[in-house]
């Protein structure tokens, strides 16, 4: 049994210019100790089927389908106030998109973990678990005592992550938690994400655009576009033998000294409320055939990875 299970998530926001399909059908597992990546543009979706994981999803945006399972049983439609005592921040933490910047910048990085804390009603000493928790993610306790300011980058984003995990969650969701640092910082908070899931048998939900992080840290991983996943398989897989064009392109454009140049994707993302019909990637597709553009694929297994593409399903 997997430790969370999606089933055919739908996350629409309704605008005036039509229902944006943000979240169109996800299917999604994540196994106990697994590292799960979810890959694509911006745009795709994917920081929106993580917030809807979370249940964070406001309006105009609404859940209009679907079911999340956690540890076997349905999270998605339970009352919000059980699944905020006993889910949100307890079993399943998330670390937000720009989170480095999460912290309010008045009050000391001690007091807003002891906040989380409290306002879950721990029954340990407070400050003894800022400091374990400042050393799990490899921080010395006295940088707690510090404002946000002070800190840099790295650290910052080590102490929001010390602060997601303050209790004891089983699954984390890390959106984009590289962002803004530079290569070598990048690859402490990976490292360190692997010794979390090492240490503390964390499963982790990573969304990147960055398919080279990707491959140093994830299991498996999907490839979303336009709301829905275009490609699942092992990151093995992905890095040796992707099958998508999406996904091939995604790994073509990765960044790598040997190259001269890097090659970018032709054209952009379709408009989520106004989608064209049949395959979504089909407008900048370089195999697009005719039933690309009338009929959308499925997705399929195709050898070992499961793929939504005319090409192998002809």
């Amino acid at each position: 049994m997997p430790l969370l299970k999606v089933e055919n998530l739908k996350i629409y926001f309704h605008m005036p210019r039509g229902n944006v399909k943000a979240v169109d059908g996800v299917d999604v597992e994540i196994d106990e100790g697994e590292i799960v990546g979810v890959a694509g543009e911006s745009g795709s979706g994917k920081s929106t089927l993580a917030l809807g994981i979370m249940r964070l999803i406001v309006p105009p945006g609404f859940i209009e389908g679907g079911n999340i399972y956690f540890e076997g049983k349905e999270i998605l439609h339970i009352p919000e106030k059980v699944f905020n005592s006993e889910y949100r921040w307890k079993r399943i933490a998330m670390v937000f998109q720009g989170s480095m910047n999460g912290f309010t910048p008045v009050f000391k990085i001690r007091d807003q973990i002891k906040e989380v804390l409290e306002v879950h009603n721990y029954s340990g000493d407070p400050d003894q678990r800022v400091n374990e928790l400042m050393k799990m993610v490899n921080l010395d306790p006295s940088i707690a005592d510090r404002y946000p300011h002070e800190l840099s980058g790295g650290q910052k984003q080590r102490a929001f992550i010390a602060m997601a995990l303050a209790l004891n969650p089983k699954l984390l969701l890390a959106d984009e938690p590289t962002t803004a640092l530079d290569v070598i910082t990048q690859t402490h908070i990976i490292n360190l994400l692997k010794q979390l899931k090492k240490e503390l048998g964390l499963s982790i939900l990573f969304i990147t655009h960055d398919l080279a992080l990707m491959s140093m840290l994830a299991d498996r991983i999907y490839v979303m576009y336009a709301g829905e996943i275009v490609e699942e398989a092992t990151i093995e897989n992905i890095v040796k033998n992707a099958k998508h064009p999406y996904t091939q392109l995604l790994m073509e454009a990765v960044a790598d000294i040997r190259k001269d140049y890097i090659k970018g994707i032709p054209g952009s993302m379709p408009d989520l409320a106004n989608l064209p019909p049949g395959c979504r990637f089909h407008p900048r597709c370089p195999f697009v055939m005719d039933i690309c553009k009338k009929e959308e694929p499925k997705l399929r297994v195709v050898g070992s990875n499961k793929v939504a593409c005319w090409l192998y399903q002809g």
